[in-house]
């Protein structure tokens, strides 16, 4: 009885996870009717607080991919809670992708949970594991650009329809970043299963930087041209065209000037 109710515990939902999605809710609800006096508040909150939930998402898909693979240590950690505060690093899986989004508007992947990769056993298994996330991030890209795919957008709010392009473009950056095979991010663990011990070896210090190293390459124009071209081409073959994308980030970037253009655009 003890057992199954602890384990009951650990993988019931968080509060903490509850009111980040009552807030998604709430100011989703107020940019779609307009409530919000200022519109620009509400999709900054919308935009930020269902992105942090894409986040825990993305971490419990890693989690209870690997619990299902071995690791039955990810329940006693918090992982399922879906929780953020339970993170190996809650400054890196919350704080600092929040910070990328207001910074540079790019969906910049944070920290990990810390899976016991010793109890998995089958390479298969591990890659798994890593690309339960990314994926994670593909699926709530494919969730928010559906209305404009399937041409659902007739008497869907302006404002609302911008908010949710440019969390579609966060998404977008984060599965592509989440997918490079650069040590430290998710795209390296897909791989590394099938790298010789030697070649594991050489990568392994470099890993804790590999985060930064992305983050400094999409600073230099050419590298950020060729990236955001990128993600405009998956966007606009979901539907989504530059207008939206960049009125979205205008809305909500609260601290700065409204753009007339968007204004008129409404």
């Amino acid at each position: 009885m003890t057992t199954a109710t602890t384990r009951s515990a650990e993988r019931r939902i968080s509060p903490v996870f509850l009111g980040i999605l009552a807030v998604t809710a709430v100011t989703g609800w107020a940019t779609w009717t307009g409530f919000a006096e200022q519109p620009g508040m509400a999709v900054f909150l919308f935009v930020t607080a269902a992105w942090i939930v894409s986040l825990c998402l993305h971490e419990y898909a890693h989690a209870r991919t690997a619990l299902h693979s071995g690791d039955i240590s990810v329940g006693a950690k918090g992982y399922l809670t879906l929780n953020p505060l339970k993170y190996t690093h809650a400054l890196l899986s919350v704080v600092l992708p929040v910070l990328f989004v207001i910074m540079g508007g790019i969906g910049l992947p944070g920290g990990a949970v810390f899976i016991e990769r010793a109890r998995i056993r089958g390479r298969w298994r591990h890659s798994l594991i890593s690309a339960a996330g990314p994926l994670t991030n593909v699926l709530f890209a494919v969730v928010c650009t559906a209305p404009f795919w399937l041409d659902a957008l007739d008497g869907v709010p302006a404002d609302f329809r911008f908010a949710l392009a440019f969390l579609a473009l966060l998404q977008v950056t984060a599965a592509i970043l989440n997918f490079l095979p650069v040590p430290g991010l998710d795209g390296y663990g897909v791989v590394e299963p099938w790298l010789s011990y030697n070649i594991k070896r050489q990568v392994e210090p470099f890993a804790p930087f590999g985060l930064l190293f992305v983050f400094a390459l999409l600073w230099v124009p050419a590298v950020n041209g060729v990236f955001f071209d990128m993600v405009d081409a998956v966007l606009r073959g979901l539907g989504i065209g530059d207008l939206e994308t960049y009125c979205g980030q205008s809305l909500y970037r609260v601290w700065q000037d409204a753009n007339e253009y968007c204004a008129v655009s409404r």
